[in-house]
Parts: C-alpha cells; sequence; structure tokens
C-alpha cells in the first residue's frame, strides 16, 4: 500500500524529548516500513525515518529562530502533499484541522487522526468537513454533538522494548512527575500530594513561554531541591530512568486529556500511575492493577502507599497487550484497508489491497 504519513513541523519526528504526536508518527510510520508498504513521510528536514522522507524545511520549526509566521509553512507542507495525491492509496493526516479543506479537493482519502482538543473555533471546521474519517485516539475524546465521521479508535502505542524495565523502585522511595509545566497537566497538584503523604517527588518537564507566570508563581516556590526537585525537560532516557525508580507516577490533570502517553510509558517502566479520572485515564488504567483513578486530591494521597503493593511487571505486560506500537500499526491498517475496501465497493470493485500482515489491534 502507498501511504502518506503527514506530521506537524513544530518537532521533528522522532522528538529528541518532548512531543507526543511526533512520536506516534515515528513508531508508526517504521513500522508500516518493516510490513512492506511503501510509506512517505512529510515532516520537518531533520527527521529521522525508515520511510522516504518530504519536507518544505530543514529542521524543526521550533528550532529556527528565523521562522516567525509558522503557518506558511504548514500551507506549504499540505500543499506538497495533495499535489502528489494521485501518488498514495492513503494519506494519513496527524495535522488537527488544517488539512480538512485539502483533503476535500482531492479523490485520494485522508485519515485524520485526532491528537488534540476541540475548540469553538476549530469545531466550525471540523463540522464544515464532518463527513471525511476521522480516528479519535480514545473514546473519551469524542464529541458527538458534532456528529463527526469517527471510524474507529486506535489508541497510541510506544515501543515497549526501548523502555527498560524496573522491577523494584529505587531507594530512598519517590514519586514522579513528567509533564509539561502547565495547569492542565498538574504539577501543582502533584507537588501538594507529595507535600501531604511527606514523599520525596522528582518533576521534569518543559516550560513553554504561556506556562512562565504559572511556573514562577505555582510551582518555582516550592522546589527545594530536597523533598520537591526540578530536573528540566527530560529526553527518553531519563524519562524512562526518572519514571521507573519511582513508587509511583503522578498524573494529576485538571483536564479532559485525549490520551497520555506518560501514563503509558510509566508502565512500560514496571511502575504504576495514580491519575485524576478524567479524560482518557479510565481507558488507560485498570484501576487496582496498574494504577489508581481518584476523583480528589485526597484521594490521590490515599493511593500513594497502595502503588506500592501493585506488581511491576503486570505494568508492563499490560502495556505490552493495550499499547504497544505494534497494536496501534495494526488499528491503523484495519481503518486504511476499511477505507479502501468501502471505496472499491462503492464503485463495484473488490479492493485488492485486503491482506494484513498481523491480526488486527482496532478498538471500535
Amino acid at each position: 500500500m502507498r501511504i502518506a504519513q503527514v506530521s506537524p513541523l513544530w518537532e521533528r519526528v522522532p522528538p529528541p524529548a518532548y512531543g507526543g504526536i511526533e512520536l506516534v508518527v515515528g513508531l508508526l510510520t517504521d513500522e508500516l516500513v518493516w510490513l512492506g508498504h511503501d510509506v512517505t513521510l512529510f515532516a520537518s528536514g531533520d527527521s529521522i525515518t525508515l520511510a522516504k522522507l518530504e519536507s518544505v524545511h530543514p529542521q524543526a520549526l521550533r528550532l529556527d529562530p528565523k521562522v516567525r509566521e509558522f503557518g506558511i509553512y504548514e500551507m506549504l507542507q499540505l500543499s506538497h502533499v495533495y499535489e502528489r495525491a494521485g501518488d498514495f492509496d492513503i494519506i494519513h493526516s496527524h495535522m488537527g484541522c488544517v488539512a480538512l479543506p485539502y483533503a476535500r479537493l482531492v479523490k485520494t482519502p485522508t485519515v485524520h487522526t485526532l491528537h488534540g482538543v476541540f475548540t469553538p473555533d476549530n469545531e466550525k471546521l471540523f463540522t464544515y468537513a464532518k463527513d471525511q474519517p476521522y480516528v479519535s485516539i480514545s473514546h473519551s475524546q469524542r464529541e458527538p454533538r458534532l456528529g463527526l465521521n469517527c471510524v474507529a479508535t486506535v489508541y497510541n502505542g510506544i515501543d515497549v522494548a526501548s523502555h527498560h524495565f524496573y522491577p523494584q523502585p529505587e531507594n530512598p522511595p519517590y514519586l514522579a512527575f513528567l509533564g509539561r509545566m502547565s495547569p492542565e497537566k498538574g504539577p501543582h497538584l502533584a507537588i501538594a500530594i507529595a507535600q501531604a503523604s511527606g514523599w520525596q517527588l522528582k518533576l521534569a518537564g518543559k516550560v513553554d513561554g504561556v506556562d512562565e507566570a504559572f511556573f514562577e508563581s505555582q510551582i518555582k516556590p516550592h522546589i527545594d531541591g530536597q523533598q520537591i526537585q526540578y530536573l528540566g525537560e527530560a529526553d527518553h532516557a531519563m524519562k524512562n530512568a526518572l519514571m521507573g525508580g519511582a513508587v509511583a507516577t503522578l498524573f494529576p490533570i485538571t483536564w479532559r486529556e485525549p490520551f497520555g502517553l506518560v501514563m503509558v510509558e510509566s508502565m512500560a517502566a514496571g511502575t504504576p500511575v495514580i491519575a485524576m479520572r478524567m479524560g482518557s485515564t479510565p481507558e488507560v488504567i485498570a484501576h487496582g492493577t496498574n494504577g489508581f483513578l481518584c476523583d480528589t486530591v485526597a484521594d490521590c494521597i490515599a493511593a500513594v502507599p497502595k502503588a506500592a503493593t501493585l506488581d511491576r511487571r503486570v505494568c508492563r505486560e499490560y502495556v505490552m497487550e493495550h499499547f504497544s506500537a505494534q497494536r496501534m500499526t495494526d488499528g491503523y491498517q484495519a481503518v486504511y484497508q476499511q477505507i479502501l475496501a468501502d471505496r472499491f465497493l462503492l464503485n463495484g470493485h473488490h479492493s485488492p489491497l485486503l491482506d494484513l500482515h498481523r491480526p488486527i489491534g482496532l478498538s471500535r
């Protein structure tokens, strides 16, 4: 199958540190190549991939101080993609709503993964193109009121083998928090949980410009280098070691997170997750098995000592079964095949492409 994968240009594929979408795109693209598909990746020029790489800019946009109008590069990229639409059987966009106007102008079908959230502004464009095929990354992410053509839910996956397993937490014990230092990710709540329970907390994550005031007022005053430690932005190895050595990873989000890769990465290292029961967390965490779902900060505090009793190997096995890169790729293959089959049947033909290489891992 000839497949175009279209990634945001803000970060390279795969990302050196933070970048959930680009990590997923990188794993999916390489898996599809390994399965024998003819894949072209449209991404920043510094991306690393097994696919054929096409780019309109030599590096991730966030690294180029000369770039001021990011939207210009998105339009250039999408113009290149859709000028070549006839070269592909399927175009897979990870660009949110910006590819929608282009997708409606060509015969080649585009699959749109909904990595982000809906806003009053982007809802107008999604509603305009509601008949396009969409894939949600969790059931909780969907908005039925918009009437979008959501053909499947395919959970994000990770390369489990690249995550070292930690059968025991470090001593002295500590809690971990990984994520952007922003109100919706809840680092301030993680601090409150650690302070109330008396546990050491190690935080890692970047501070975006829009969150600098929040970090300065709500996070920095509590960082004492002893009980509350801030380690800055973490790369893959650092994240794995930080979460793997913890008794539990805190995920006290304050918003409807579409999918939290941190939860899966933590469990792959063997570390259970204590999370607020919001967004996708009930779809990722099996309460009492690989973590705990909480409704309040007090619930999170009460869950801390219980997390130490959970079987860390079970945490990893759960990820291998439900959230591997292979499982994710099988899900997307099923989506591609179904869309092409429907199109061929609509035209009175049988699709010649219905030859899957692995059992389907698709959640509808």
